[in-house]
């Protein structure tokens, strides 16, 4: 299940983010009470949880590109001890057809090329891989583009 991330969220992002095990996946940011208060209020970013069994294991982003038609992309992760039972690619993969659902064009995400875990939970939720890319301004190290198709 995905639900929306509240500010009754927020400590357990800052801890989630914290930890090693997370945070290397996403460039080794971290982020203090305020400044995730902050993020949850980004434009052109909503901010999900995933539950499993009603409790909190993960976090989805999507966000969205300013021109028409409305598309964007999705980031997220599971916590360290949820992860392997395909919880991502399950709310990934709810998350991405809702928001088709809500008139987006597509939907893509952009994995590193070095994360394995990553880009098998993307294709196990329905992302294809589209095209390579090298290191630029948002991306540290070589990444894929992958988009989703509903019909995987």
């Amino acid at each position: 299940m995905v639900r929306p991330a509240t500010d009754d969220d927020v400590d357990l992002l800052v801890e989630w983010h914290a930890d090693p095990e997370t945070s290397r996946y996403w460039d080794d940011e971290t982020f203090t009470r305020e400044q995730m208060l902050d993020r949850l209020r980004r434009e052109p970013v909503d901010a999900w949880i995933v539950e499993a069994h009603g409790e909190p294991v993960g976090y989805l982003q999507s966000w969205w590109e300013d021109d028409e038609p409305k598309r964007g992309g999705l980031d997220g992760f599971i916590v360290p001890g949820a992860r392997g039972r395909g919880l991502m690619p399950d709310a990934a993969r709810a998350l991405a057809r809702h928001l088709l659902a809500e008139g987006w064009e597509h939907v893509t995400v952009d994995p590193y090329e070095w994360n394995e875990r990553a880009l098998k939970g993307w294709r196990n939720a329905g992302f294809v891989p589209q095209s390579r890319h090298e290191a630029d301004d948002e991306h540290r190290a070589p990444w894929v583009l992958m988009r989703f198709d509903p019909s995987a």
